[in-house]
């Protein structure tokens, strides 16, 4: 599909791209105002340097506000829809947002009229459904009430407002970040070999000549962290190391991180290590871990099926997979996670759950089923590989949840991404107590984050109003980090001023 929007409202013209992608593959987009442009609409301007051509169809979009109400329509292909509701008062952000709400849904109106599909997620784009549930909360509606409004008002799923309403359950029961609660993420940015549905920035690990000097500069980085977190009073809620794949590091520079990460960061409530693939753990790792007060680790096989796991670039077997899972156990690691995916290239829904059935055998305590994404920095994308069917992919993540049933799990959190495979989701299950609070506290960016190494971003939540959140990004080229570490330790003292 080719689309020429004419608009007033340019402003909005990506979130409306985004509507149409819930139905069409959109290989090109460009705008038209029909109106003066806004200081907002001339900062949105590429949209306007896209040049229409003559086989693009043309989406009509007229927005007007008589009487102190709101009208709102589209046409394409001959057909219109129209929506129509009072004008907001109240702060100019909140009018705007639900300004921009009545648009994109209206458009969704059509497209759905247009197509006769219903998305799973309705007419939402964004990537934490579970804030609209907090939201409808605030206003005073009861939990169950704040989920089903989901499917009232954006055409949510049954399924997938149930599924939200058991994830804000569990979160819940989870403690809380106070004001003054910091979680640490420490970036290890190798692997062993890139996978091909990567979009991470992260680098082979080859010949390791970078990981010395990468963990110089880290150190340097994270000693400065630990001394802001002492200067600014705020106390450690949850310690996470992730990347890349942090055990593709030797067993000595391993145990160096370690060691230096809990010099930094001691006795921290919540430690975990994204341990990651299994080709890349060891007894020795593994017991360094344990000595340094590590509780939860992922051995992550993406897939059970051996031919998938060579056809994505895992350098490493099934086999390996519950060998290095049994191996954790038995040497006392209690809270595992393993994470699949589903809809990964060429795997049919017997595949997958060949892959659930392996994984319901070595029982860990945390499950995380995501959904293929093909982002445009993958190898993937670049092959021109297409997503898996849709249908297929829905019954996929269906069975992932009722493996984690079975096992005793709860949904935890979820997101969303684009260019996802049967426009699913991302789910975190898991046993009670064994809920990660990292995982929750960055989904819902609901805690403030320092974060360390290349690619790492760090956030300040101000509670102060509505939830503001600022961040400090690291640069995510290796090279450059080592170059520039002591430039990131400078920007989240700035955040912190």
């Amino acid at each position: 599909m080719k689309i020429l929007l004419r608009t007033p409202l340019p402003r909005y013209a990506n979130e409306l791209d985004e509507v149409l992608k819930l139905f069409w593959p959109v290989e090109a987009f460009a705008v038209e105002a029909t109106a003066p442009l806004t200081p907002e609409d001339e900062a949105k301007a590429q949209f306007t340097a896209t040049p229409a051509t003559a086989d693009m169809e043309t989406l009509t979009h007229l927005f007007s506000e008589t009487g102190g109400g709101w009208r709102c329509a589209f046409t394409l292909r001959g057909e219109s829809t129209v929506r129509e509701q009072p004008a907001p008062d109240g702060e100019p952000l909140v009018v705007r947002r639900l300004q921009k709400r009545l648009c994109k849904l209206a458009l969704y109106d059509l497209c759905k009229q247009l197509t006769g599909y219903q998305p799973p997620w309705g007419s939402l784009t964004g990537i934490r459904p579970t804030r609209l549930v907090y939201e409808n909360m605030a206003s005073g509606l009861s939990l169950s009430e704040s989920a089903g409004a989901l499917t009232d008002v954006f055409d949510v799923s049954p399924e997938k407002a149930e599924l939200l309403r058991r994830i804000v359950t569990v979160q819940q029961t989870l403690p809380a970040p106070a004001e003054t609660d910091a979680d640490v993420y420490v970036s290890i940015p190798f692997c062993r070999t890139r996978c091909a549905y990567c979009s991470f920035p992260g680098e082979a690990l080859g010949r390791g000549r970078q990981v010395a000097p990468y963990l110089n500069a880290l150190f340097a980085e994270m000693t400065a962290a630990a001394q802001l977190l002492r200067d600014r009073g705020l106390r450690l809620r949850a310690l996470y190391i992730g990347g890349g794949t942090p055990t593709a590091l030797n067993e000595e520079a391993f145990a160096a991180l370690l060691a230096h990460t809990v010099a930094c960061f001691p006795n921290p409530p919540e430690f975990t290590v994204e341990a990651g693939r299994p080709d890349t753990i060891t007894v020795g790792k593994l017991t360094a871990m344990l000595r340094c007060g590590v509780g939860r680790i992922s051995v992550n096989p993406q897939t059970m099926n051996d031919a998938t796991l060579r056809a994505v670039g895992r350098d490493h077997t099934a086999a390996q997979t519950e060998e290095i899972f049994r191996l954790a156990r038995a040497l006392g690691f209690a809270d595992i996670n393993m994470d699949v995916i589903a809809g990964l290239p060429g795997e049919t829904t017997a595949d997958f759950a060949y892959t659930m059935a392996r994984i319901a055998d070595l029982n860990p305590d945390s499950l995380t089923v995501h959904t293929l994404a093909i982002k445009r920095s993958s190898r993937l994308h670049l092959e021109g590989a297409p997503l898996a069917d849709a249908d297929a992919v829905a019954e996929m993540t269906a069975l992932g949840g009722a493996t984690a049933d079975a096992l005793g799990m709860e949904p935890y959190y979820l997101y969303r991404q684009k260019y996802m495979a049967g426009q699913q989701q991302n789910v975190g299950y898991a046993r009670p107590g064994a809920a990660c609070l990292y995982n929750v506290d960055i989904m819902e960016e609901t805690a403030s984050i320092l974060a360390c190494g290349a690619g790492a971003i760090s956030k300040r939540v101000f509670t102060d109003h509505d939830l503001r959140i600022e961040r400090a990004p690291n640069v995510t080229n290796v090279a450059e980090y080592i170059a520039r570490a002591p430039e990131m330790a400078a920007r989240k003292a700035a955040l912190y001023r």
